[in-house]
């Protein structure tokens, strides 16, 4: 069976976005490295010394850029349901953030230490039916965000890619009562099609007694 006109002007627009030619010229996994690059400029998001993790990692671009970054001074954790090829700085834990296993797999590799960044690039392999896409990319952006509020140390941050759409408003003011600041913003090298937009929550306030 041929590929459908759709999938000839996906094909056609991934090819000759710059970014991706950007990407593959300088060694980066994905073009969506160039998203979190621009937040990070925005945003002094890491520093040295800082333990990060990364949801639903793979193909690898966050994972990759963040090691980068920390340049041997700190830890990225990658967790994501397929295999992700090893990255230099990064340990890739393959499994279901939600199941006990990974949760087990990584307080082994935390060993006592505080998670000081959670990021979630995750986004739902999509329908075409806007209410169907909207409620699984929210569902999961509701996962990224427990995950989170649990393993922050007080002060942490959280970056998380949303959609604008049924749930947006709601989870950006949850957001508010457990993180001190959150913004909402679009980087440039998010497609100008795209709904998708990131929150950035930082400063996580303490569990109240």
């Amino acid at each position: 069976m041929g590929r459908s006109k759709s999938s000839h002007r996906w094909l056609r627009e991934h090819f000759s976005d710059p970014y991706v030619k950007k990407a593959q010229a300088e060694g980066l996994r994905s073009r969506a490295a160039y998203k979190l690059e621009e937040l990070l400029d925005k945003n002094r998001l890491i520093r040295p010394g800082m333990v990060i993790v990364d949801l639903g990692a793979a193909p690898g671009g966050w994972s990759q850029l963040a090691a980068r970054t920390l340049g041997g001074q700190g830890r990225v954790i990658a967790l994501d349901i397929l295999d992700m090829p090893s990255l230099p700085g990064v340990d890739f834990i393959q499994a279901d953030f939600r199941e006990d296993s990974a949760v087990a797999a990584l307080e082994g590799l935390l060993a006592g230490q505080q998670v000081d960044l959670v990021l979630s690039d995750m986004a739902p392999n999509m329908s075409g039916v806007e209410s169907v896409d909207q409620a699984r990319a929210m569902h999961l952006a509701e996962l990224a965000r427990d995950f989170a509020l649990q393993w922050l140390k007080p002060g942490g941050d959280f970056l998380v890619k949303l959609f604008h759409g049924v749930g947006f408003d709601d989870y950006v003011r949850d957001l508010r009562r457990a993180f001190t600041r959150v913004v909402v913003r679009k980087p440039k090298a998010s497609r100008a099609r795209s709904p998708e937009v990131y929150a950035l929550a930082t400063g996580r306030k303490p569990e109240q007694a």
